[in-house]
Parts: C-alpha cells; structure tokens; sequence
C-alpha cells in the first residue's frame, strides 16, 4: 500500500520547511500552537494524517521549547493514528553531550534520543551531527546527512590556487582530511587547549599555512572564538586568505562581533538555524534542495548515498 505524504513544521524552522516543501511538490500540512498565559503551550494538527508518512520538521536549538514542540508534535502524530512519523532535525540540539567526559554529568545527546523515541518517532532524519556515534543513541533508523554535499561544490568553484584544508582542533581531523582527499589538497589542524568551554587558553598550528589559501571545515560555530582566534592566528603565519565552512551557524554570545572583528576572509554556513542579523562576512547556503530529495527517497524506500559525496 502506498502512503501519503504530509509535511509538517515546527514554528523554529517554519522558514526552512516552507522552502523544503516546495521542492517536494507539495504544501506545508495545516498545525496550530496554543499558547497558555504562563507558557505552557499545546500542539495540534488542523488536519487527518491518519495512515499518512509524517514529516515533521523542527531544528532544536535553543530554546529547549523547540525540542519540546517537536516532541509533543510527535506524539500528536502517533495518537491521531499516523503510518510513520519521521523528525526531520536539520540540527539536532544537544549533540555536544554525546559522552560522559567528567563526573557526574548528563548524556544529553542520549537523554534527547530517548525523549524521541518514547514521542513516537520512527525515523530521524538530520545533518553533521557533533559526533557520529549519536546515531548508535537510537533503536531505529537514523539518516545522517552531511553538508559537504553543498560545500564542496562551492569551494570548487572558488577556484583557490592553494587550497589547504584545516581542521579547528583535534576532533575535526577526520572531517578536514575527507576534504582534502576529495579536493586533492593539504591539510592543516588547529592544536588547541581550553581554560573551559568556549574559553581558549592557547593555540598552535600543525602543518605549513604560508602563502596558502586555507579552508576551514566545521560542523557548527557557537561563539567563533575557536575559529576567529584560528583564522587571525594563520593569517599572522603567512597565510593568503582564510575562510570557514561550518554547517550549522549557532552564533551565540559576541559571534557576529568576533566573525567581524577577525582576518576570516569569508564564513559559509547553511539555514539549518536561521541567522539572527546579517553579516557581509557572512555566505548562507540551502539545504532544501538535499532534504527535499532524501524525504522522497524516504518515503519510496529508495536508497538515500547517492546524495552524499564526502561523509
């Protein structure tokens, strides 16, 4: 029996999933948020999905009420008798609590897992997640895209006569070293330690940045100090230009101010999280094209690599 689809949205990322839907060929599904006097609010659907392929789309960062929203979307889903509820998280909240790196803290990446699975969720759709492993996190299906798909071409078409990818710490070596074999370049990684989080106490490079068009790839920038603090450090050793690739534009605290203040030459990032002011440093591409794709891909049980080009 084949299933309608019907694609829902969040009010986080309402601006993302109305672009989505269209690509698809269809209209954004009918929702409505009621909102109580004390912030307490409640979903529902203005529509039948019973039997239907749900999409629900919703990226969860912050505040925690984006992750609620969805949660309790998913379960309005499950309890109106839809065929298969699919969360569409282009950014998936919490992903940085992916272990228990010192005592006594919380998994949140696994807490929010869990949280999707008791909704109802049968399938995550999402992309770059901070640590490839969170997939495990999941008894079900999970289709991690990467935004690679979209850099890539683009960073070819920038035609840098010495490109050099780089990695911004330790931790982003595989990602940066992906690149580099797909474009047939160097690669550079960022050696740094922190004082706490999103405080660097120091920074070193590791390889040769002198005269090179550098490129830095990341899966998220939160407040750019890591980044800014790599970019005016390899600027000052000789490198020609310095731009950053980053999935998922968090942008938190004095970001903009920092991305403005630094030598990077450019910042590219996706509408995964929308940007809250505008920046002439700052290049936003679309992941609608790739999502809308994967969700007819979905939906027909058909194989979804062909969409990837570096993983």
């Amino acid at each position: 029996m084949h299933h309608k689809v019907k694609i829902f949205s969040g009010s986080a990322s309402s601006y993302l999933a109305e672009n989505i839907a269209q690509k698809y060929g269809q209209e954004l599904g009918k929702v409505s948020l009621l909102r109580f006097s004390d912030g307490e609010f409640q979903t529902s659907f203005e529509e039948t999905v019973r039997g239907t392929d749900v999409f629900i789309m919703q990226s969860t960062f912050p505040p925690t009420d984006n992750l609620f929203e969805l949660l309790m979307m998913i379960d309005a889903a499950k309890r109106a008798s839809a065929n298969r509820i699919i969360a569409v998280m282009p950014y998936f909240g919490f992903a940085r609590q992916d272990r228990k790196d010192q005592p006594r803290v919380a998994i949140g990446a696994k807490m929010v897992a869990n949280l999707l699975s008791a909704a109802g969720a049968t399938r995550i759709i999402t992309m770059d997640l901070h640590a490839d492993q969170i997939q495990g996190f999941f008894d079900f299906p999970v289709d991690h895209l990467y935004a690679s798909s979209i850099f890539l071409p683009y960073i070819q078409n920038l035609n840098l006569p010495n490109l050099t990818m780089a990695a911004p710490d330790m931790g982003g070596a595989k990602r940066a070293n992906a690149y580099a074999k797909y474009l047939k370049s160097d690669v550079v990684i960022c050696y740094k330690q922190r004082a706490k989080a999103n405080v660097i106490e120091s920074m070193t490079v590791i390889g040769d940045v002198e005269g090179r068009d550098i490129v830095i790839v990341d899966d998220l920038i939160d407040t750019g100090g890591t980044l800014t603090k790599a970019a005016d450090m390899m600027m000052d050793k000789g490198a020609k230009s310095v731009r950053a690739f980053c999935s998922h534009a968090v942008l938190s605290g004095k970001a903009y101010e920092n991305i403005e203040k630094s030598k990077i030459t450019e910042l590219v990032v996706t509408d995964t999280i929308p940007l809250k002011q505008e920046s002439s440093k700052i290049k936003v591409l679309s992941v609608a094209d790739l999502f809308a794709k994967v969700l007819h891909s979905v939906h027909n049980y058909e194989s979804i690599s062909s969409n990837f080009i570096v993983s």
